[in-house]
């Protein structure tokens, strides 16, 4: 694991499976029937990621830097 990969996050009891997610970074995540979820727990930076986790319409996506545990998205 280096500083160039983020750790992926769905709370699956606020995702409300909008699909917004697997819309914009359909490469990172899968929509099933009870909610999304990261297709890996740990991926390498991808704007889209950032994308979808700001894209949530309740926030239910955290990306985290793998290195140091701080909050990359979503950003208030």
């Amino acid at each position: 694991m280096s500083d160039s990969q983020w750790r992926l996050e769905v709370d699956r009891h606020t995702c409300i499976s909008s699909g917004m997610c697997a819309g914009i970074a359909p490469d990172h995540f899968e929509l099933e029937g009870d909610g999304s979820h990261p297709l890996a727990d740990v991926v390498d930076q991808d704007e889209s990621v950032i994308d979808a986790a700001e894209s949530c319409p309740v926030e239910a996506i955290k990306v985290f830097a793998v290195a140091n545990g701080d909050l990359v998205a979503p950003k208030d």
